[in-house]
């Protein structure tokens, strides 16, 4: 089973999380042209709900499995790694059987207590099957990380994306003359096939691994300690619980900012389909603009959470400490320009991905929070890692709760209307951000030095101008070309003033590279 550093093991994930970004903007550009924000809103309000039920399965599952394959894989205790990754595939293939079950059979009733557009429906029914195959695909994602190998991981969000970018499109253009509520069925059912295909990926290196395993151990390799099923599915929970309570409530404030956020529209007199349209635009154009640089933060989260513990385990603070300076930098470092950008470009931006200049409003209002939400990923993951789930659990609840409140006192105000559920939004991110910031503070004793952020913020300035100038300066008759030259002018000028004012040294970037060229061979 090949094993990486922490290092290279992000870059294997950042490399996936890039490849993953790219190809998936092909179906957020392309699904709002297809079936329009009001379609885009329908298959957006149905994802929340299905972020919940797999949050109670997947949300703790992996991780506890990625823990404890990591401790046992350093004691040597290969029996000890094979019941871990029973124990949970059993447990996440049963909970994921009877959420599936329940609601395939309640679909109708969910659609009429929950949602003012029972044009859901559709959506509902077809994302069901997605539970049980994300279900199981989490616990072999979760023991392959556990080994510290992330190539699997890379190699089955790269397939899965793919595999999406067809089936999605393709669904719902085939669904689209029988209404807009099957043409967003269309497009879950896409994403079924996606997951089914990840699936296949993990499970076929799942086992050609076990097999190279198998033979190692006929060599005489590997330890055979006794291992108490009982005992370890005890582990599993105790791990598995608190985590997955920490995430249910952001999985439970997503969903019911999905039913208030059209409820308030409506409150504020928007229609309904109105409401679904802009919710739409909210989270199915603005959202995934602002996540695009977190492929760097999701992977430096994924790769924390095994060195962290491994580090905690042997009660190396030094290490610890160095860990999460490096991921916290690097995050704060690469998420700056393109928070500037979408910042200063935020109208042409929207138009040219996706033909609607005016949702750049919103993308501008929130493009100050994106810093906090790149920010925020690593600071989860140590919590986790450093077995601190109460704290981000709490300060996920408060978050929460006041996103919810000013969500419901905001955009049900006519004056407001969307802009308000947007104010809220970026309120709980910078707030739940500065309580994980908090909690690792007293907790570790950790800071970083202020000239990182004074830099920082420096060269986020200067790129921000620099961009602003050469878009709207008419030097160019063509506004394509001078919104690229501004996107590019204004990356090259913050990498220039990111090695001037040493935010990253030439040995890092050298360093990144000679990774590059091994993950490419």
């Amino acid at each position: 089973m090949t094993k990486q550093s922490f290092i290279k093991g992000t870059l294997i994930l950042l490399a996936a999380g890039i490849i993953n970004r790219i190809l998936g903007f092909i179906p957020r550009i392309t699904l709002p042209r297809v079936i329009g924000a009001e379609g885009v809103g329908l298959y957006q309000m149905g994802y929340p709900f299905l972020i919940v039920i797999l949050t109670l399965i997947t949300g703790g599952i992996p991780i506890a499995v990625a823990k404890l394959v990591a401790a046992a894989e350093a004691e040597g205790n290969e029996t000890r790694v094979r019941s871990i990754f029973r124990l949970a595939m059993t447990l996440s293939a049963s909970l994921s059987l009877f959420f599936t079950a329940t609601i395939f059979l309640s679909a109708r009733r969910i659609t009429e207590l929950l949602y003012t557009d029972q044009r859901v429906y559709s959506t509902i029914l077809c994302m069901t099957p997605i539970i049980l195959v994300v279900g199981v695909s989490s616990v072999f994602r979760g023991y392959f990380q556990g080994r510290q190998n992330m190539i699997p991981t890379a190699v089955s969000q790269v397939s899965e994306t793919v595999v999406r970018i067809g089936t999605m499109l393709g669904f719902a253009y085939l669904m689209l003359p029988y209404g807009l509520e099957y043409a967003a069925a269309g497009a879950m059912v896409g994403v079924l096939v996606g997951e089914v295909v990840a699936f296949l990926v993990l499970a076929g290196l799942y086992q050609s691994g076990r097999a190279r395993l198998a033979s190692e151990r006929g060599a005489g390799s590997g330890k055979r300690l006794p291992f108490s099923r009982l005992s370890g599915l005890k582990e599993i929970l105790k791990l598995a619980v608190p985590v997955t309570g920490s995430k249910l409530v952001g999985s439970f404030s997503y969903f019911f900012e999905s039913i208030l956020v059209v409820q308030s529209l409506a409150a504020a007199g928007v229609a309904t389909g109105l409401a679904t349209a802009q919710y739409g635009a909210l989270q199915g154009m603005v959202i995934p603009v602002l996540l695009l640089p977190s492929a760097l933060t999701y992977s430096l989260a994924v790769s924390l959470i095994p060195s962290l513990s491994e580090a905690a385990a042997r009660g190396d603070m030094k290490t610890i400490h160095s860990r999460l300076h490096q991921s916290l930098k690097l995050a704060l470092v690469t998420g700056a320009p393109f928070a500037a950008l979408m910042f200063v470009l935020a109208e042409p931006i929207c138009r040219y991905m996706y033909g609607q200049p005016e949702v750049g409003t919103m993308l501008r209002m929130m493009a100050p929070a994106a810093l906090f939400i790149y920010f925020q990923a690593p600071l989860q993951a140590a919590l986790q890692a450093l077995e601190r789930p109460g704290d981000a659990l709490v300060n996920t609840l408060i978050g929460s709760s006041v996103k919810l409140t000013l969500i419901w006192l905001l955009a049900s105000r006519p004056e407001f209307g969307i802009l308000g559920a947007v104010m809220a939004i970026c309120v709980n991110i910078m707030l739940v951000t500065l309580l994980h910031w908090n909690s690792i503070v007293r907790s570790l004793q950790f800071h970083m030095q202020l000239s990182d952020f004074a830099k920082v913020a420096l060269s986020m300035g200067a790129t921000g101008v620099f961009s602003h100038l050469l878009m709207v300066t008419p030097w160019l008759d063509s506004s394509m070309w001078r919104f690229l030259i501004s996107c590019a002018g204004g990356m090259g000028l913050y990498l220039i003033l990111a090695i001037l004012l040493k935010l990253f040294d030439k040995n890092d970037l050298f360093r990144v590279f000679w990774l590059g060229k091994k993950f490419v061979k």
